[in-house]
């Protein structure tokens, strides 16, 4: 009886050793969401309105990035983060932080239409979409 419980400890020690891999299999492809706070309806040439975003994901990887682009399609305007230039259309720009703040400014009178991409460094992306519509100054038709 000794001898089949050693046969079997022994044949069950080299399972266990040959199973194992040589390296560690850990996960850094998590997937995400992008949240915003309501943004005004109407906008006016001039003026700016604060686009706040939260990346939301089940996981957090220390080391990810995450990057921001954008494209209008309809009329003109400007987006920037807090303190800095004015983002180029399809360029790439690093986000700082999971939450973060955008600022458009209206530089048209006309209904505006643009879309902001935001991807992590595994190529998944999520897109939003903003419009503003045309706001008239007061006394003006």
């Amino acid at each position: 009886m000794k001898y089949f419980v050693k046969i079997i400890t022994v044949t069950l020690i080299l399972l266990g050793l040959t199973a194992c891999e040589d390296r560690l299999d850990i996960q850094t492809n998590f997937p995400f969401e992008v949240k915003t706070m309501p943004v005004p309806k109407d906008i006016q040439q001039g003026q700016t309105v604060e686009i706040r975003c939260q990346i939301v994901s089940e996981q957090k990887y220390k080391y990810e990035t995450y990057t921001l682009r954008y494209f209008q399609f309809e009329s003109n305007g400007r987006l920037k983060l807090a303190n800095q230039e004015p983002f180029l259309p399809n360029d790439t720009y690093v986000i700082p932080n999971r939450t973060f703040r955008l600022y458009y400014t209206s530089l048209s009178n006309n209904t505006q239409s643009f879309e902001v991409w935001i991807a992590d460094g595994k190529g998944k992306e999520q897109k939003l979409n903003f419009e503003f519509n045309a706001k008239k100054e007061e006394g003006t038709e």
